[in-house]
C-alpha cells in the first residue's frame, strides 16, 4: 500500500500559523506509512489586477486543486480575521467547486487549525467557519478529544475544534508546550484516521 499522504494547507501572515502547519506536519509523520505535504495559499490585493508570482519566493508551494484531489486527509489553518478565516484561505477554498461537483474530497478526513492575537479573539469561530465548506464538501471533522491532557491544562491556546494558538496584539507570542503538543497531537490523530479510512 502507497503512503497515506496528508495536506497540510495554510494561510500565514506573521508566521505563527506556518510554525503550527510544520508542528502539525510532525505530528502526521509520526504515524509510521503516513507524509505530510505542506502547502500555502498566495495573498490577495484589494487591487484586482494584482497578481501573485506563479512560485512564492519562499516557503512551501501554493496549493493546488490536484494538491486536494490527491490528499488522503487534510490539514487546514488559518489565522483569524475577525473571527473568520483569512480572505486568501477563503478564496482558495471558493475555487475548489469542481471538487464539490465530482466529490472529489468526499469521505476524507480533515482538522482545522487557527492563530489568534488574543484569547477570546475569534480562535473557535474561526476553526468552525473554515469547517463550513469541507462538510460541504463531504469531509469528516476530526477534532482534539480530552483525552489529551494539554486540552485540559493549557493557559493558552487549544480546543477540542482544532489547534490554535494565542499570539499577542503584536503576533511576538511564541507557541507554548500545550499549543504544539496540541498540534503535533492533532497531526498524528488526523493521520492516523485517514490510514484507516484508506485501508
Amino acid at each position: 500500500m502507497s503512503n497515506t499522504q496528508i495536506l497540510v494547507l495554510y494561510y500565514s501572515r506573521f508566521g505563527a500559523t506556518s510554525q503550527m502547519a510544520h508542528l502539525i506536519a510532525r505530528g502526521i509523520e509520526q504515524v509510521s506509512q503516513c507524509e505530510a505535504i505542506i502547502r500555502t495559499v498566495p495573498k490577495v490585493s484589494p487591487n484586482t489586477e494584482s497578481t501573485e508570482p506563479d512560485i512564492p519566493e519562499s516557503g512551501p508551494p501554493y496549493a493546488s486543486l490536484e494538491d486536494l484531489k490527491n490528499c488522503d486527509g487534510l490539514a487546514l489553518g488559518s489565522p483569524t480575521r475577525f473571527g473568520n478565516m483569512a480572505a486568501p484561505m477563503k478564496y482558495f477554498l471558493d475555487g475548489t467547486s469542481s471538487l464539490w461537483l465530482s466529490g472529489g474530497l468526499a469521505g476524507k478526513p480533515a482538522a482545522v487549525f487557527t492563530s489568534t492575537a488574543s484569547m477570546h479573539g475569534g480562535q473557535e469561530t474561526t476553526l468552525l467557519s473554515m469547517m463550513l465548506p469541507l462538510m460541504h464538501q463531504g469531509m469528516l471533522m476530526v477534532g482534539i478529544p480530552y483525552t489529551e491532557p494539554e486540552l485540559i491544562n493549557t493557559k493558552s491556546g487549544g480546543t477540542p475544534y482544532g489547534a490554535s494558538h494565542t499570539a499577542g496584539s503584536d503576533s511576538n507570542q511564541s507557541l507554548t508546550e500545550d499549543e504544539m503538543q496540541l498540534c503535533q497531537s492533532l497531526g498524528k490523530r488526523l493521520a492516523e484516521v485517514a490510514k484507516k479510512l484508506k485501508a
